[in-house]
């Protein structure tokens, strides 16, 4: 393998890396996030990418619906919006979820969960 005028490597294979999935996705008035949710952790954090997901830790546990509120409850004071416009939409008795935030937007959600540069 040579090298260029530049210091740059003739001949080398580039490998392309595709861009992670984001757990984010803009929708019809606001933003919908994909979480993977881990109940009864020590407290709540966001704690970074889980695959595909945005892995949440709540300290409630997964009795009577206690975690949803608690999810709803931490990701409308970590996104300050009110509680009313973070819906869970899909996987109410799952680890898995899928949150709409009405009448936010991508980066700002982004930013706010540690997904974005500020």
């Amino acid at each position: 393998m040579s090298v260029g005028e530049d210091g740059t490597r003739i001949g080398q294979a580039v490998r392309v890396v595709e861009p992670a999935i984001s757990p984010l996705a803009a929708v019809p008035g606001g933003v919908r996030v994909r979480l993977r949710v881990q109940p009864r952790a020590a407290r709540n954090e966001v704690a970074g990418l889980h695959g595909e997901k945005l892995k949440i830790r709540l300290a409630a546990p997964p009795v009577d619906g206690a975690a949803n509120q608690e999810l709803v409850r931490f990701l409308a004071q970590v996104l300050r919006v009110p509680r009313r416009s973070v819906e869970i939409t899909a996987g109410q008795t799952s680890c898995q979820k899928t949150v709409v935030v009405a009448g936010a937007d991508v980066g700002a959600v982004a930013r706010a969960l540690g997904l974005a540069e500020q």
